[in-house]
């Protein structure tokens, strides 16, 4: 994926997790209920493009901030 678009999703992320008044660690926490392997770190460097986002931690994340992908990807 391209750097720019992966750091565009990633602000995107923190301002929809914003929004929902959730933490990282909050929403790292959730993913990993949901089976995915990940820690609030990750979550960082998702959020600043430093780390690739896996299409089914993209579906999770939406499903978890109850968001749509256009949210997430626009």
């Amino acid at each position: 994926m391209n750097a720019e678009v992966e750091k565009r999703i990633g602000k995107n992320i923190r301002a929809l997790r914003e929004r929902a008044d959730m933490t990282q660690e909050v929403l790292a926490a959730k993913l990993q209920l949901r089976g995915c392997d990940i820690t609030r770190s990750a979550v960082a460097k998702i959020e600043v493009g430093q780390r690739h986002l896996y299409p089914d931690e993209l579906i999770l994340i939406k499903e978890i901030l109850d968001v749509s992908f256009d949210e997430l990807l626009s």
